[in-house]
Formats: C-alpha cells, sequence, structure tokens
C-alpha cells in the first residue's frame, strides 16, 4: 500500500465517527500534491446536500483528531467539501448507485471516433461501463480506458 492509499484510508477511517454523528455519509478521499502543496480533501454529502456550516462542523472535529493521531508528517491543507452536482464516479459504489443517471465520459483513446461520450450510466461490472447514449445505443467501455467519467448537470 502506498503512503497516499495509507493516509486515505486512516484518514477515512478517522473521520467515520463524526460523519455518523451528524447523519453524513463520506463520498470520497483524496490525498494529492498540487503545486507543490499536499491536500487531504474529504468529500461529504447528505440526503438534501451539505452546507458550509456542515463541512465547517467536520473540519473543526476532524482537524482535532489529525492533530491527535499526526500520521501525515508532510504539511498540508484539510479541504471539507461537497462532491458537488457533476461528482466524479471513482468506487464501485458511485457507480452503482448513479445507474440511470445520466454521465459524461472521457476516454483515453477514441471509440466509435471520439474521446468524449454522453448518455445514461446503464450498467457497471468492476471492469465495463455502459451507457446508452441519445439515440438509443448502448456503448460498453472498459474502466481501464476512461479517463474521468462523472455526473452531467443539466440547467
Amino acid at each position: 500500500m502506498s503512503l497516499k492509499d495509507d493516509y486515505e484510508s486512516r484518514s477515512e477511517k478517522l473521520v467515520e465517527p463524526i460523519l455518523k454523528k451528524h447523519g453524513f455519509t463520506l463520498y470520497d478521499v483524496e490525498y494529492v500534491k498540487e503545486a507543490g502543496t499536499y491536500y487531504l480533501r474529504l468529500y461529504i454529502d447528505k440526503e438534501g446536500g451539505i452546507t458550509i456550516d456542515d463541512c465547517e462542523a467536520v473540519s473543526r472535529e476532524f482537524s482535532d483528531l489529525l492533530d491527535s493521531e499526526d500520521f501525515i508528517p508532510d504539511a498540508y491543507i484539510l479541504e471539507i467539501s461537497s462532491p458537488g452536482l457533476g461528482r466524479q464516479l471513482k468506487k464501485d459504489r458511485h457507480f452503482m448507485n448513479s445507474i440511470g443517471e445520466e454521465v459524461e465520459v472521457k476516454l483515453f483513446s477514441p471509440v466509435n471516433g471520439s474521446k468524449e461520450h454522453t448518455g445514461i450510466l446503464k450498467a457497471y461490472t468492476g471492469k465495463t461501463v455502459t451507457v446508452q447514449t441519445e439515440d438509443g445505443a448502448e456503448i460498453e467501455f472498459d474502466r481501464a480506458g476512461i479517463s474521468v467519467i462523472r455526473l452531467t448537470v443539466d440547467f
């Protein structure tokens, strides 16, 4: 297990009781380095959506726990937020919970002449993702060939 995976896993276990207490769920955890700065990002969710006050409450409690556990030796910025409307699908549960939703798929290599496809998520097997396009055609994508898949946002 890489340090990144270890930090994410330990953070997930540490924050779960806080989220449970508030009636929130954990959508995702990321430990990333961007422009020379490390970030520990937690994306939380609840029925009806997350507010700034929700993020602040979790941040205060979780920050204290992180300070006491002190398992990340690098300096980092803690960010707590909602996964947003156009949330990225990364984990198996994200895919399973999004069956029937409209998604945008971006690929590493073109399929049917395009690297971008939009449609309804019809099926997910762990290795493949099936999307029904607007014209009714179903396209099956190899998950390893997908660079990003996210829910679409309609206004």
